[in-house]
């Protein structure tokens, strides 16, 4: 099996070069996460799952630009820069859903599932660029 090429020097855009497609997929399961959430519960519903969309997306957003820059850095840097983000993000998570969930606001269920939907999306696409895109242009 052949080694994967090492990124140039002369490519630095390596490390984004994903987002824009999967920034445009979770921009369509928001849209579509709205519509269904109208459909199903009304504006509450609509909104709560439109954002749950657009918490993954920011959150994996932050990830992805947080990490490249550390990898570009120092890749030593990834490993704490990537552990901090993650204990940050989950405990800013957490705070805001507890907030949320203390208002008794209508669209707290669609919010999760809206999360939940973009963790699949973004998994899903992210797996299908590595192995389609990306292997291709390792070779």
């Amino acid at each position: 099996m052949r080694e994967p090429a090492a990124p140039t020097a002369g490519d630095r855009r390596w490390r984004l070069r994903h987002l824009p497609l999967l920034l445009a997929a979770t921009g369509l399961l928001a849209a579509a996460a709205a519509v269904v959430g109208a459909l199903t519960g009304g504006s509450d519903a609509a909104l709560g799952a439109a954002l749950g969309v657009g918490v993954t997306a920011a959150s994996y957003t932050l990830t992805t630009v947080v990490l490249a820059w550390a990898d570009s850095v120092n890749p030593q840097l990834v490993l704490p820069f990537g552990l901090a983000l993650y204990a940050a993000k989950f405990t800013l998570l957490g705070v805001v859903m507890v907030g949320v969930a203390s208002t008794g606001w209508a669209g707290l269920v669609p919010l999760c599932l809206g999360i939940a939907a973009g963790v699949v999306v973004w998994t899903g696409v992210h797996i299908w660029w590595l192995t389609t895109v990306h292997a291709r242009r390792s070779r």
